[in-house]
């Protein structure tokens, strides 16, 4: 069965306004995501990316144009987005349960069965022996996961991934990052994700949206079809060897508008 359309932004523009200047941020941006995928946002320094998912979100409002969500116009902040940041803002004080259950208190939602479903989902993704534990006491991969559940815990229709591995290093970036992917496939979210790691949205995304440099725009949109998967359990890691990829990575980096001085 075909996948219809669950987010839809269309023709977004946006100008920031100083008492002196104005400044056009995104221009006439249209892409959408089918429910279930993973769809990875890239293009240069300071074009927009973080700006497009604050507009998604409802963080902030667009100059022109629309953002709709399983049909529904954005209008005011969505509470049923989840928002995944750079850092993992996890609260030092608490321990990892309890870290993971802020959302539904803010919610006013912890009851026993949210408490079952989320300790399940630590369980279920490795970090059941450290419900006790904190923050200080995980690794930075670890960490990640543990943001990664919090935002689960609110059972957001859409997750949104702002360079969520930009602050491990790279063998941590690259199995965090096959773990996160994993997760967000395995609980059927739709997810967008910004990131400037080209290799990184190709292995964890179903499409890739190049953008222009500022006032961003949509120069490409690719749809990535890699031989890696097939009849297995979905892994980047796994993707980065597929025959393909290269290709992908190839083409990307040449439309991407970076110039090394």
């Amino acid at each position: 069965m075909e996948q219809k359309e669950f987010v839809n932004v269309k023709n977004i523009s946006m100008t920031y306004h100083t008492l002196s200047e104005e400044t056009k941020a995104l221009n006439n941006l249209t892409f959408e995501a089918k429910r279930g995928e993973i769809v990875a946002l890239v293009g240069p320094s300071g074009c927009g990316k973080s700006t497009i998912l604050s507009i998604i979100a409802g963080l902030i409002k667009p100059t022109s144009g629309e953002v709709s969500i399983d049909g529904k116009k954005v209008e005011g902040t969505n509470k049923k987005i989840g928002y995944m940041f750079q850092s993992d803002h996890l609260f030092q004080w608490r321990n990892i349960l309890a870290n993971v259950l802020i959302g539904l208190e803010i919610q006013n939602k912890v009851n026993e069965e949210n408490v079952t479903r989320v300790t399940k989902l630590l369980d279920t993704y490795g970090l059941g022996d450290f419900k006790k534990h904190y923050p200080h006491q995980l690794s930075g991969g670890m960490r990640q996961r543990v943001a990664l559940i919090r935002t689960l815990a609110t059972e957001p229709d859409l997750l949104l991934l702002d360079e969520p591995f930009s602050a491990l290093d790279y063998q941590s970036r690259l199995a965090v990052s096959d773990d996160i992917a994993r997760i967000i496939k395995k609980e059927g979210k739709t997810a967008i994700m910004v990131t400037h790691d080209i290799a990184e949205a190709i292995s964890m995304s179903d499409r890739v949206i190049v953008l222009s440099n500022r006032p961003a725009t949509v120069k490409s949109i690719y749809d990535i079809k890699l031989t890696c998967n097939e009849g297995e359990e979905f892994s980047p890691i796994k993707c980065r060897e597929a025959p393909e990829f290269r290709h992908y990575f190839n083409n990307i980096w040449r439309e991407l508008d970076v110039y090394v001085q």
